[in-house]
């Protein structure tokens, strides 16, 4: 048998990350039992780098090692060098990346990570510069003493010793679980999660950290949910600082709409310039809350730019969502450079804009000055000036600077559009589509009924790419006609619940029972009944050194928290408490978790939340969906909340039924039939509910009475 290590391997793999090293001079494999058992025979270690497209730590790396015939050459004789897109594999990164913050107390990207054949990692770092720097060794000399180790007896010992320790403290931190499971958290623990975040938060610049800034808005659900039960003011106030400072900062890209991974600076000023599919998901959605929750417009159109970014941008021609838009593109002396799409210099603003002073309004308002305030004397764009201020400096309306400034970022957008573009991961992945169809789906209802149309066209896209409906079973990934790699929990998740929302925003119960087919999946692939919890892989998944949880929200929500409350909204459309039990049993299984840290267990507190509340149950029978009722629905900030139309015909409902494979009504449409024939809505919510109403108000206002009758 030929050695599958004598050559790079990467050039048949489907992931734009991987096949951008295919041209390295490292023989890189991908991670495969073909790239294993070469170790095993050549007695030598895998040295694993985990990274994405988008990455900029990766690309420096990959420019200063990998691309070193020098370096190339002890990677190909020391090592089998493995290269893994985490996006891909979340669940090997997972393993690795938590081994790397238990040791060096840091993550981060590219992940480097040197294992023993049978995957035990021995030795971890991140980025590794080619020559010592700034007390980091370097990455040719790391190589040539790792490999003297290994080739050493007394250290080959140590080094056996350390890698199982450490494969036994992943197994301990992301596979087992208490001996003892806890009761699920009462619901004053939403209030402590609330508190928790606010005594967290970064009162004077918004978010949370005192370095790089993240968004998070996990805790921004947590706290939006808490004001609207308890009315702490200081909660709706660090809501919206945050989002604030989100919206005005240079985390979001003011000329094109949409958001940047994470600002580098505590004042939300200089981003790492990689947009993320989940992010650009995930923040609009929050946004709409905000936006319901306090009126302000602004959030509003925020939201809007951002799903304009996802259709202009990240759109496949069939309705499915790419990956990400790299932070690099080609600079003015033709290298790549991280950010040279989105920085200008007040000389460009000039040049682009016709006229002189919309060209000074929005150089005025974005900050755009001589000097810059990244590298090179560029500027990123920041909200720097009110439009009050700049229309009293300026002697104008402040309607006028407004078109003024709408001008110039028309044609500034338009210059942009000109300059070489990122490059674009287009790998359509299961998951984050499914974030991407719940942020529609809340467009949809508060903003716009064709938002309703771009979620169907993705959802339709992953159901006829990505999941075989005779098996049951979802792909993960999907790339110029192929699919590949068995659905994570994330998956799954992500995927019911933005089929859920859009079944909310739209009465098609269709979406409803693709949400309850991954329901099932969910319960089938990835639940332990002995353990009483979710793994991240399915049950005959790759058998990694452990089988990861994902119980923390990171990047994206934490994929345990999103199944346990996709279940509990579940299990109203069932007749058996199956799926509601589980739920229970995995928040129970993890409560100690939640309770000690709940900022780092946001979308578990939230999980919590609905279990030891129960959900506002909105039962809106109609045929098709009244106007007014869509309009106050959609102005309305309802957490919580689940919106179960049915139809007000019989032979309608037998239809839906039908389309279940249900013989009678759920719970929560059983006896709340239509009244007077006119559109009739039933609010319930713990075992009580209203009387009929044909008028949603009224019934939001019985809801309202209900709650604040069972908080006091």
């Amino acid at each position: 048998m030929s050695n599958p290590t004598s050559r790079n391997r990467l050039d048949g793999e489907q992931s734009p990350y991987l096949q951008s090293h295919a041209d390295n001079p490292v023989h890189w494999q991908p991670w495969d039992e073909a790239a294993r058992e070469a170790a095993r025979e050549r007695d030598v270690p895998i040295f694993l780098s985990i990274g994405y497209s988008a990455c900029h730590w990766c690309h420096v790396m990959a420019e200063e090692s990998f691309e070193d015939e020098a370096i190339a050459s002890i990677l190909n004789e020391q090592f089998v060098p493995v290269k893994v897109d985490r996006e891909e594999r979340p669940d090997v990164d997972s393993i690795y990346m938590t081994i790397c913050q238990q040791v060096t107390g840091r993550g981060g990207w590219p992940l480097s990570v040197w294992l023993t054949p049978d995957g035990r990692p021995f030795y971890v770092g991140t980025y590794f510069p080619k020559e010592p720097r700034r007390g980091q060794p370097g990455f040719s000399q790391l190589l040539t003493d790792i490999a003297e180790s290994w080739n050493d007896p007394e250290e080959r010992d140590e080094i056996e010793s350390r890698a199982d320790q450490w494969a036994s403290a992943i197994e301990g931190e992301l596979e087992d679980v208490p001996d003892q499971p806890g009761e699920p958290p009462e619901p004053e623990a939403l209030v402590t999660a609330a508190d928790a975040a606010t005594r967290g938060a970064d009162r004077e610049h918004g978010g949370w950290g005192s370095g790089q800034k993240f968004p998070q808005p996990g805790r921004l659900d947590v706290l939006m949910r808490a004001f609207d039960r308890v009315g702490r003011d200081t909660y709706e106030a660090v809501v919206e600082e945050t989002l604030d400072a989100m919206a005005s900062g240079g985390l979001y890209d003011h000329v094109g709409g949409g958001f940047h991974r994470y600002t580098t600076d505590r004042e939300w000023v200089v981003p790492h310039f990689e947009k993320m599919l989940y992010d650009n998901a995930e923040l609009p959605r929050v946004f709409l809350a905000g936006y319901q929750l306090t009126g302000t417009e602004r959030y509003a159109d925020v939201a809007a730019e951002t799903f304009e970014f996802l259709q202009r941008e990240l759109q496949h021609p069939e309705g499915g969502f790419y990956s990400t838009l790299d932070a690099r593109s080609e600079g003015e002396g033709g290298d790549q450079e991280e950010g040279a799409f989105y920085v200008w210099r007040p000389d460009e603003i000039h040049t682009v804009v016709s006229e002189e002073t919309d060209a000074d309004l929005f150089c005025d308002r974005y900050g755009v000055r001589p000097g810059g305030n990244f590298e090179k004397g560029q500027t990123v764009l920041i909200e720097t000036a009110a439009v009050d201020d700049l229309a009293s400096e300026y002697e104008m309306e402040a309607e006028a600077v407004e078109r003024a400034i709408e001008r110039a970022r028309d044609q500034v957008f338009k210059a942009r559009t000109e300059r070489p573009r990122p490059p674009r991961d287009e790998k359509v992945l299961a998951g984050w589509n499914g974030l991407a169809i719940s942020a529609l789906a809340s467009g949809a209802l508060v903003l716009d009924e064709g938002y309703a149309d771009v979620a169907d066209d993705a959802l339709s896209f992953v159901r006829e790419k990505l999941w075989d409906a005779d098996a049951s079973r979802l792909k993960r990934r999907y790339k110029d006609g192929e699919t590949d790699i068995d659905g994570y929990l994330e998956d799954y998740a992500f995927l019911g619940r933005g089929a859920l929302d859009l079944y909310q925003a739209t009465a098609e119960v269709d979406y409803l029972a693709f949400a309850m087919a991954l329901g099932d999946a969910i319960v089938e692939q990835f639940w332990d009944s002995k353990k009483e919890t979710l793994y991240f892989t399915p049950i005959d998944g790759e058998q990694l050194i452990a089988r990861p949880q994902e119980l923390t929200d990171q990047s994206t929500p934490s994929s345990t928290g999103v199944a346990a409350t996709l279940l509990l909204e579940l299990s109203q459309f069932r007749a058996d408490d199956a799926f509601e039990a589980i739920a229970g049993d995995v928040i129970g299984t993890h409560a100690a978790k939640i309770e000690a840290n709940p900022s780092q267990h946001a979308s578990l507190a939230l999980a919590a939340d609905t279990y030891a509340t129960g959900a506002l149950e909105l039962t809106l029978v109609a045929d098709g969906q009244p106007s007014a009722w869509r309009e106050t629905l959609g102005a309305t900030y309802l957490p919580n909340s689940l919106f179960a139309w049915r139809p007000g015909r019989a032979d309608a409902l037998a239809d839906w039924l039908a389309t279940l494979d249900l013989t009678d009504s759920p719970p929560i449409w059983a006896q709340r039939e239509m009244q007077d024939g006119e559109p009739t809505v039933y609010a319930c919510r713990s075992f009580a509910c209203s009387p009929p109403r044909h008028d949603i108000e009224s019934a939001l206002s019985w809801a309202a009475d209900n709650a604040a009758e069972s908080d006091g």
